[in-house]
């Protein structure tokens, strides 16, 4: 099942699937590529930041940036 990466529950993870183009360079930096495990730590309320572990380092995305990223989330 795919979600984007916003849409991620609590501890939910799967591999990153797709980056919008516009991010790749961006999100790269961070560890964040396509085929990389990454699950959800915390997502803060009113549209805030979300909290992902990549890789046993925990990095901190904007909401619109979680929005861009597609997961295929595992069962």
């Amino acid at each position: 099942m795919e979600k984007r990466l916003s849409e991620l529950n609590f501890d939910e993870e799967g591999a990153v699937k797709e980056i919008d183009e516009s991010l790749v360079r961006q999100v790269a930096g961070m560890g964040v590529r396509i085929g990389k495990n990454i699950k959800m730590a915390t997502k803060q309320p009113m549209k805030g930041p979300v909290v992902v572990e990549v890789d046993k380092s925990v990095i901190s995305l904007g909401r619109s940036t979680a929005e861009k990223i597609v997961v295929e989330v595992k069962k």
